[in-house]
């Protein structure tokens, strides 16, 4: 893994590199992302073609690693906590 900043253009908040985020929470923390159909194959290349305009969530561990994809920000909340991870909601 590198050790790049990840940021928000002009946005004013602390950057965070991508080894604080991998260690962030110990491995316990999970984020719910939501995510439009139209980008799925840019974190699940193996996933299927979808229809355009769907409305999607990514359950993702701290460190940006793809964990589910779903059609229902509950499940993926659910997801989370059957695996024992504290999800969070990234916008």
């Amino acid at each position: 893994m590198s050790n790049r900043t990840v940021h928000e253009a002009d946005s004013g908040h602390p950057a965070m590199t991508e080894q604080a985020f991998a260690i962030l929470g110990d491995g316990k923390i999970a984020y719910v992302k939501p995510i439009r159909s139209e980008d799925v194959h840019k974190l699940y290349p193996q996933a299927p073609e979808l229809q355009p305009g769907m409305h999607l969530f990514a359950l993702h561990a701290a460190d940006g690693t793809p964990i589910l994809l779903t059609d229902s920000r509950e499940a993926a909340v659910a997801n989370a906590v059957t695996q024992e991870l504290e999800p969070v909601s990234v916008h």
